[in-house]
């Protein structure tokens, strides 16, 4: 079955630190572009950080440079998110995504036309 599963999340308070996990089924990571998205309530959904599979080149909103981490483990078809120094701005339904990439430029992973999405992981951030 082809499916993505994320899991990590929870409640926090601000300046804490929450790892988001997304693991693969029925497919391997390699060669793909994986994207991390949020959307709090009443907002639209937004790309948060971004990877090439093929070359780990990753990519970041400007809201979470410097503050968030995205990786990947092929082995365990995985793509983690690590966020630090959490804002309650941060806060919101995190999902993973998955499309077909061989390229190297994780900057190109924004752009794409992604079509496989997880369930999702609510992240909440107080004040």
């Amino acid at each position: 079955q082809v499916q993505l599963v994320e899991s990590g999340g929870g409640s926090v308070q601000a300046g804490g630190s929450l790892r988001l996990s997304c693991t693969a089924s029925g497919f391997t990571i390699s060669n793909k572009c994986m994207g991390w998205f949020r959307q709090a309530p009443g907002k639209e959904r937004e790309g948060v950080a971004f990877i090439a599979t093929s070359r780990s080149s990753t990519y970041y909103a400007d809201s979470v440079t410097g503050r968030y981490t995205i990786s990947q483990d092929n082995a365990k078809s995985t793509v983690y998110l690590q966020m630090n120094s959490l804002k309650p701005e941060d806060t919101g339904m995190y999902y993973c995504s998955v499309v077909p990439y061989s390229g190297t430029y994780g900057s190109l992973c924004r752009g794409q036309q992604y079509n496989l999405w997880g369930q999702g992981t609510q992240v909440t951030v107080s004040s």
